[in-house]
């Protein structure tokens, strides 16, 4: 069960929800705020997609039913001092968030307004990720998913980001009949290529700006 009236400091103050702040490069940080079991995957990716470039990341994940959905725009840094330094700290963003639609099964959609990140990140995926679709043009992506409210936290570090939304298929792994490397369960290739691909855009662009 999801639940989606509660506000952002009423789901930080639940015992069974942990916020993650790590400060590494102020040029790019990894966020998930939506992890654990909400948007399954999304934190693990986010947490060794920033290990493994040296950016920074925060998360918020949480376990237990019922599962509260607070949507980006509600995020609110006032909130949350780790996020608020989180988001003064870096120059820009990626945020790791799921998504499901039939129309979209194997997509993965590039939103934000930093559209030279999105285009930047689009590539490296597109090189490790051949099944997939990587769709980076705004027009193409549901506008629900574009990640261009002016409150999206995507949006409010000095060189704002990009929102990358991924399906179930690439979080999903096929051969254990469960979320990739969640609980007990193994990380699926597609994953983990994933991973590298997050890594090795994320290190790319700190190394040349």
């Amino acid at each position: 069960m999801v639940e989606r009236d509660t506000t952002f400091a009423e789901l930080l103050a639940a015992p069974y929800v942990e916020e993650t702040c790590v400060l590494r490069s102020a040029r790019l940080g990894f966020m998930a705020y939506h992890g654990g079991a909400l948007e399954k995957v999304t934190d693990i990716v986010a947490n060794e997609a920033a290990e493994r470039s040296g950016a920074s990341y925060y998360a918020v994940t949480q376990q237990v039913d019922p599962l509260h959905h607070v949507a980006s725009i509600r995020i609110d840094p006032k909130a949350s001092a780790p996020l608020r330094s989180f988001l003064d700290h870096v120059d820009a963003v990626v945020t790791i968030h799921g998504y499901g639609r039939d129309t979209l099964w194997k997509a993965l959609l590039l939103g934000g307004r930093n559209r030279a990140l999105a285009h930047h990140f689009a590539d490296h995926l597109r090189a490790r990720l051949s099944a997939y679709d990587i769709v980076d043009d705004l027009e193409a992506i549901p506008t629900k998913l574009q990640g261009q409210h002016e409150k999206n936290p995507v949006n409010l570090p000095r060189e704002q980001g990009v929102q990358i939304e991924l399906p179930p298929t690439i979080r999903w792994n096929e051969e254990a009949r469960n979320w990739s490397d969640f609980g007990e369960a193994d990380r699926a290739p597609d994953t983990d290529a994933l991973i590298d691909a997050l890594a090795g855009a994320a290190g790319a662009w700190m190394d040349t700006r």
